[in-house]
């Protein structure tokens, strides 16, 4: 896909980045990605992939947009309370740049969807609010060689980790998912709306030097951080060999 003038214009000042530039972008716009969940973190993810040129961008949300959403799910507005999340985020991603193709599924990621929505795409962000769905997600991209990133928020902090086919996968850091109750949703323990985007933004620029092949991904690193304190830390995640999902006997 030749990069065109307008293209050029708009997307200045990623064709000037050293290990992105004209061809990089190319590879933006010929890229795909299915965002998983439209709310806290799939709001920043949507916004930047769209205003990047991602060319194709697949949105999955079964729900429609309450007012509580607002404080942190910044793609919605307080007009578009009761619209389904998917058609409210399609329509400001197609405001920033109609020349983005976006696919809006609005329905809960099942078993019985989950590697029909993925098959398609590119590359694929968990930005979901459970663990139930984090763990689809991971199990999913593992059985069918995508790559992926993971994001968590809870209070005042947040984790990412970007998996590829070979490489740790959610099941390798957790074992499993924590037993109900243990971990606090975020309705009950609350979260401060800028730390959803802190995280978001940052799987978004994953995504993005995953396409570009810019620096080095998250891939076997566990990025956490607290956002009360302004702390980063990073964790080494080994593979697991026994690992139900990726491991040798997987």
């Amino acid at each position: 896909m030749a990069i065109t003038p307008e293209q050029l214009a708009r997307y200045a000042r990623h064709t000037v980045l050293p290990g992105v530039g004209p061809e990089g972008q190319e590879r933006i716009m010929a890229g795909s990605a299915l965002i998983v969940g439209a709310g806290g973190l799939g709001s920043p993810v949507a916004l930047y992939l769209a205003a990047a040129g991602v060319g194709r961008i697949g949105l999955v949300d079964a729900d429609s947009v309450s007012l509580s959403n607002l404080q942190r799910q910044v793609i919605h507005a307080t007009a578009d309370v009761g619209l389904p999340k998917v058609e409210s985020a399609r329509r400001k991603m197609l405001a920033i740049n109609p020349g983005v193709g976006v696919e809006a599924y609005q329905a809960m990621l099942t078993p019985a969807n989950a590697r029909q929505l993925m098959e398609g795409y590119d590359f694929i962000i968990d930005a979901t609010d459970n663990f139930a769905a984090k763990f689809l997600v991971s199990d999913t991209c593992v059985a069918i060689g995508k790559p992926f990133s993971y994001g968590g928020v809870l209070r005042f902090g947040g984790q990412t980790m970007t998996h590829l086919p070979g490489t740790p996968c959610l099941r390798c850091l957790y074992g499993g998912e924590p037993p109900v109750g243990t971990v606090p949703r975020n309705e009950e323990a609350g979260v401060l709306g800028s730390v959803v985007g802190m995280l978001g933004t940052i799987q978004a620029t994953e995504v993005l030097k995953y396409f570009t092949g810019a620096g080095g991904l998250l891939v076997g690193r566990l990025l956490a951080f607290d956002a009360l304190q302004m702390q980063f830390s990073t964790i080494s995640v080994a593979r697991d060999t026994v690992c139900p999902a990726c491991g040798q006997k997987a």
